[in-house]
């Protein structure tokens, strides 16, 4: 029984282990071929190229035809809506900037998902790109006559606002890009036309490298190295599946055709693609760009071709937040990497929120769900723990039994029959060897599910518990919570009622100390949860003690069990019944 218990727990660890090496794409491997990295370049220089293809020197280029309909001078359109701050250029009618405005980034300036030091040979969102590359340089460089903003601004807090990007050449050459800015659910509309000489372009619609998050940082997830933070990786749905590929493994094959649902890219926390596309094509292309000190951001760009010229497609860029992606649409939810528990962390997402609504705080929220999960949980334990006891009492038979067969083959038929004694035991005594075993393995794939959702949960990004516990998403930067989970692992495995010799009882004590290096650079919001289930269980033990009597010494069970005395355990208060014995 306690073999069993010791290889249920460290298999446990084990599915964790491998839970966070499947389920966090790996940090992705570095692409053939880089792009080099350069400064931001102002706009007005900017030449953007097709992300498929390097950069090309403009060698003797031939004068760009006049424009028809355009503008002057390059300017900046800022568009406000409720959650969005957006920077537009008339210079390809593109996007610079993409601020969110209720998250915020390392610095405590917004997020920009836009990310910064973009070289000067990439395109940036809701650029165009057609077959010819002279015509995609043109349809990004050249100067569009803007409608809709006034001086420079649109107010798109309360309704929805518009802007018109119109530009039309002496070569024949026309485009028309409209935006239509959703007041609160990050979504923007868009459409393109473009004609060259009278005949209809199909254009691809382009994001240029993203996202700019911190989950661009290119070192991935891991259990060891403290960053659990997702990079960037395509993610499209299609054919009913969601499909997540790493920046590393796209260069095998970076286009990606079919129906789909949504189509685009995210990191841990945010996503930026299109909504309901249909009939489509996806492009993908790692970019790598300088990152902090000697650390590189491995990025991706993409473009989105469909089946027909753009009209009024919707984009989503914005935050990974269940109840908005599942406003927008019922599948968007699914770029949420919830796992294989997803049908237990959606709805303990759910009972957080409703606990943070009383609470105002994600880190009690937590404490206070931990607390009903095991108030739930309470009746397995307590069975648990009653099996326990009565293995305990049952033990000195059990061994008298074994060492009547000492030194049998596992093949020998006399095995049969020391395996038929012991389950006759069993059925004499009332006891169910498994049944100290079974509750404790249904509370796995609560942990694994809470982990799962305190990793993915965008509500716990930047969220404040207390003291110096300001963020519950990144560990305890002094390692206190993940401390006190060890002592009170160490106390509670001390305390638990136990049949193992000497030996194996030694090597329950280092379960302890193996789940506190797991532990160490976990997010704090979940040591929390670890660290509040463990007191419980340490209150819930005491509790059972008193209520049916302390574990009895070896010497007491072995005598307990000669008189008879095992039905006592777990009938009620049986402690003078156990002094008797």
């Amino acid at each position: 029984m306690e073999r069993r218990v010791l290889i249920a727990v460290f298999l446990s660890f084990l599915v964790l282990y491998g839970y966070q090496s499947f389920f966090v794409p790996p940090a992705p491997e570095q692409p053939p071929t880089t792009t080099t990295p350069s400064t931001q370049q102002p706009a007005a220089v900017t030449t953007p190229v097709a992300p498929s293809t390097p950069a090309a020197p403009v060698v003797d280029q031939a004068p760009a035809p006049a424009a028809v309909i355009g503008d002057a001078a390059e300017r900046e359109i800022v568009v406000e809506t409720g959650t969005v701050r957006a920077v537009l250029s008339n210079r390809g009618g593109r996007v610079l900037h993409w601020h969110l405005k209720e998250y915020l980034d390392a610095s405590g300036q917004p997020v920009d998902l836009v990310p910064s030091e973009v070289p000067a040979d990439q395109l940036t969102p809701f650029s165009l790109r057609v077959e010819d590359e002279a015509t995609t340089r043109r349809l990004n460089t050249s100067l569009y006559r803007v409608t809709g903003d006034t001086a420079g601004r649109v107010d798109a807090t309360t309704a929805a606002g518009a802007l018109l990007f119109e530009f039309e050449d002496a070569s024949g050459l026309r485009v028309r890009k409209e935006f239509q800015f959703d007041p609160r659910d990050y979504l923007v509309t868009f459409s393109a036309t473009v004609t060259q000489s009278g005949t209809a372009l199909n254009p691809g619609v382009a994001w240029g490298p993203g996202l700019g998050d911190i989950g661009a940082i290119s070192s991935g997830g891991s259990f060891f190295t403290g960053n659990y933070i997702q990079p960037p990786q395509a993610i499209y749905h299609r054919d009913g599946d969601v499909e997540r590929i790493a920046a590393g493994d796209l260069a095998a094959q970076p286009v990606h055709e079919g129906q789909f649902r949504f189509a685009g890219i995210d990191d841990h926390y945010f996503l930026a693609g299109a909504v309901n596309p249909g009939q489509a094509r996806v492009e993908y292309r790692p970019v790598t760009l300088p990152g902090t000190g000697e650390a590189q951001r491995q990025l991706l760009s993409q473009t989105i071709t469909f089946a027909q010229p753009p009209q009024n497609v919707r984009f989503f860029y914005g935050p990974k937040q269940f109840d908005l992606l599942r406003s927008i649409d019922g599948e968007l939810v699914r770029a949420i990497n919830f796992g294989i528990f997803g049908f237990l962390a959606v709805p303990l997402l759910g009972a957080l929120q409703w606990i943070y609504g009383f609470v105002g705080n994600w880190g009690w929220a937590i404490v206070f769900l931990t607390i009903l999960i095991n108030l739930a949980i309470f009746p397995l334990r307590h069975k648990s723990v009653v099996s326990m006891r009565k293995m305990q009492l049952l033990q000195p038979q059990l061994k008298a039994i074994q060492d009547r067969y000492t030194g049998l083959k596992v093949t020998d038929p006399a095995r049969q029959k020391m395996n038929t004694e012991i389950m006759n035991l069993y059925r004499e005594k009332g006891v169910n060897p498994a049944s100290g075993c079974v509750p404790m393995l249904l509370q796995f794939p609560v942990l694994l599910a809470f982990y799962s959702m305190l990793s993915q949960a965008i509500e716990l990004r930047g969220a404040y518990f207390g003291f110096w516990i300001t963020d519950l998403s990144l560990p305890d930067p002094y390692f206190v919570i993940p401390i006190l989970m060890a002592v009170t692992m160490f106390w509670q495995t001390k305390i638990t009622p136990t049949t193992a010799d000497p030996a194996q009882q030694r090597i329950m004590l280092l379960m302890p100390l193996m789940f506190t290096v797991f532990f160490l650079w976990a997010p704090s919001g979940l040591v929390i949860y670890w660290f509040v289930s463990n007191l419980w269980a340490i209150g819930q033990q005491y509790f059972t003690n008193w209520w049916i009597g302390p574990s009895l010494a070896p010497a007491a069970a072995a005598a307990a069990a000669k008189s008879g005395n095992m039905k006592s355990v777990g009938a009620g208060r049986t402690r003078d019944a156990g002094k008797k014995s």
